[in-house]
C-alpha cells in the first residue's frame, strides 16, 4: 500500500548532501552530511541498507547519483522543482522562494497553487553565492559559521565594489592596510552579496511572503540585509539547506501516489 511506503530526497550539494525520508505522513527523518572530496561515499553511507527504495536525486550532483547508484529505484528533477515543491509544503502561503547555496543562486516566482512562474539560476560564477563568503571568511581568517555574525558587529557601512573573489580579495586587502577594520569590511562582503541578490529578485519579481532557503539563509547579516534592502520580514525555515531534498522526495511521494 502507498501509506506504507518510504520514498527518498537526496540533494546533492557543492558544500553538504541532504537527505529526507517521507511517506503519507509527512516526514519521516532527516540527515545532513558534509559533500567532502568523495560526495559518493558520504551518499553511500546516507543511503545504506535502502537497496530498491524509491530515490529522488537533485543538485548538481543528481546526475552522477543517479549513475552510481543502479541497485536503487533513481528519478532526478531539478533543482527549481525541488525548492518549489519543497517551499510549497513547508509554507503553502508562499510566493517567492530565494536559494542561496555554496555554488548557485536561485530565485523562484510562485502562483498561489505553487506552479513555478519565472525563475532565475546564477550557476557560472562565484559571484553571489556561499562560495564568495566562505572565500572571503578564509581572507579574513574568520570562522564561516560565525562570519555573518562578526560581520554584524560592524560600526559602519562600506562598499566593495567588486564581486569577483579575486578582486574581492584584493579590495579588502588594500581597505585592511588602509586600517579599516575587518567587521567593517566583512559588512561591505556581505552588503555586496545581498546587493547582487536583489538585483536578481527585482528582475524576477518579488512577492510576498518570500522564504529563504539554502545555506546561507543561516548566516544573520544575510538575512538582516535582505530585510533592509526589501523593507520587509523575509521567512527562514528551521533547516533551510534541507527544502530542496523535501522537495525531492515529495516530487516520489506524489508520483508513486498517482501510479
Amino acid at each position: 500500500m502507498f501509506e506504507d511506503q518510504t520514498v527518498a530526497g537526496i540533494d546533492i550539494g557543492s558544500r553538504s548532501i541532504e537527505l529526507v525520508l517521507v511517506n503519507s505522513g509527512g516526514v519521516l527523518r532527516h540527515e545532513k552530511r558534509p559533500t567532502t572530496f568523495d560526495p559518493l561515499g558520504q551518499c553511500r553511507e546516507l543511503v545504506e541498507g535502502m537497496d530498491g527504495s524509491r530515490v529522488i536525486a537533485t543538485g548538481y550532483g543528481r546526475k552522477l547519483f543517479a549513475e552510481s547508484f543502479l541497485e536503487l529505484n533513481v528519478s532526478t528533477i531539478t533543482e527549481i522543482q525541488a525548492y518549489a515543491l519543497g517551499v510549497r509544503f513547508l509554507y503553502p502561503e508562499a510566493r517567492t522562494v530565494l536559494d542561496i547555496g555554496g555554488q548557485d543562486t536561485k530565485v523562484i516566482s510562485l502562483s498561489d497553487t505553487g506552479k513555478v512562474l519565472k525563475f532565475e539560476m546564477n550557476d557560472r560564477c562565484a559571484a553571489g553565492t556561499g562560495k564568495f563568503l566562505e572565500f572571503m571568511a578564509v581572507a579574513l581568517q574568520i570562522p564561516l559559521d560565525t562570519f555573518g555574525e562578526f560581520a554584524l558587529r560592524s560600526d559602519r557601512r562600506i562598499q566593495i565594489s567588486s564581486m569577483c573573489t579575486v578582486f574581492a580579495e584584493s579590495e579588502a586587502t588594500s581597505l585592511m592596510a588602509r586600517g579599516e577594520r575587518p567587521e567593517n569590511i566583512a559588512m561591505g562582503l556581505h552588503g555586496a552579496i545581498v546587493s547582487r541578490t536583489i538585483a536578481m529578485l527585482r528582475r524576477v519579481g518579488v512577492s510576498h511572503p518570500l522564504v529563504f532557503a539554502g545555506g546561507v539563509a543561516h548566516n544573520p547579516c544575510a538575512v538582516r540585509l535582505l530585510e533592509e534592502q526589501l523593507g520587509q520580514a523575509v521567512t527562514v525555515p528551521e533547516n533551510p539547506d534541507m527544502v530542496g531534498a523535501i522537495g525531492a522526495a515529495l516530487y516520489g511521494r506524489n508520483s508513486a501516489a498517482r501510479t
